[in-house]
């Protein structure tokens, strides 16, 4: 069954490379006419700039390589600048990047109001700059060409309300929050917050963050561990995290806590289906990036504008994951597909 997964795959991208994107999409049953735009592969080579928050984090790697896929069936050659999880050093990055001539531009920014200058350069110089998942500046402030997220409120709440709807509405929950100025991350506590406040029975213990570094959690979660003896669930804010602490958890024998998490990475989904991890919801790295490719080739090649061409801001939520379609989630994620 790998063998022929790997050989539909690459035959899609072959035909693709070599006979365009419309053939491409008929191959696996979309008529260019459903596709729109998206059978619109650039017929001359472009050039695009990316960066993400840090490519140690699993969402942001499986992002990089969504992005060099599409882009190779869009005829896009992919540079990326990697955000290293540090504010200080993607403004480096993105610095450099801004001194240098694309495109199209996509990034996702470490924290908000971080990058505005060099962003704000690149869309003076008539390039388009796509958002992804976190805001570089409120949408009001700066003309990104458009903003490609999940609804991370909702990614938040319904995980939260998961983990509290097992636990019968009565117990003891930790939130490990992400970066504090990450809107994604400001989203998913907002989230975690209403379901709370709805829900009396729960006691929250604590909400630090850890700015999605695994060796924060850790730390963290020895604390948690030691300092107290009930902890029922614990909320995170991706799915590294969450497996970071589940670790510790394992070394100081308290499985017993529920974990809930949020992007459904590979490693996530694999947990919930042997009972690690209660629940996670799909974060579509895939299509956010895989979407950045196309809505930086229809900006070029199909003159598509900033909130008319195209919606100034577009919601890429995916699925609440369970045992029941961890499967076919796994498979859609290897094929780049979603």
């Amino acid at each position: 069954m790998t063998d022929t997964f790997d050989r539909t795959r690459r035959d899609f991208l072959s035909v693709a490379t070599v006979g365009g994107a419309a053939a491409t999409l008929a191959m696996i049953g979309v008529s260019p006419a459903m596709a729109g735009v998206a059978a619109g592969r650039s017929e001359k080579p472009l050039k695009a700039a990316f960066s993400n928050a840090g490519l140690q984090a699993t969402w942001c790697a499986q992002g990089k390589a969504a992005a060099e896929y599409w882009g190779k069936l869009y005829n896009v050659e992919v540079t990326w600048f990697d955000g290293q999880l540090d504010a200080v050093k993607q403004r480096a990055a993105v610095d450099n990047m801004a001194s240098q001539k694309w495109d199209f531009v996509a990034i996702q920014a470490f924290g908000i109001g971080t990058l505005t200058q060099p962003v704000q350069k690149m869309i003076d110089a008539g390039t388009p700059v796509i958002d992804m998942d976190t805001l570089i500046a409120p949408l009001d402030k700066i003309n990104v060409h458009s903003f490609l997220a999940p609804d991370n409120e909702f990614m938040g709440a319904s995980v939260t309300q998961a983990l509290v709807a097992k636990l019968g509405g009565k117990g003891k929950m930790i939130m490990t929050q992400g970066a504090l100025g990450h809107t994604g991350a400001q989203g998913r506590a907002k989230g975690f917050n209403a379901v709370v406040k709805q829900n009396p029975g729960i006691e929250v213990l604590d909400t630090q963050p850890a700015d999605w570094d695994v060796t924060k959690v850790a730390r963290l979660w020895e604390t948690y561990l030691t300092k107290y003896p009930q902890i029922d669930a614990a909320f995170f804010h991706n799915d590294d995290m969450a497996l970071a602490a589940y670790n510790v958890m394992k070394a100081r024998n308290r499985t017993n806590i529920l974990i809930g998490g949020v992007d459904a990475m590979p490693p996530a989904i694999n947990a919930v289906s042997d009972g690690r991890m209660f629940a996670t919801v799909r974060n579509p790295s895939c299509r956010i990036h895989g979407g950045a490719i196309i809505a930086g080739v229809a900006a070029v090649t199909a003159g598509e504008k900033a909130g008319s061409g195209i919606p100034k801001s577009i919601v890429t939520d995916g699925p609440v994951v369970t045992k029941e379609n961890a499967a076919g989630m796994l498979w859609m994620e290897d094929h780049f597909l979603i």
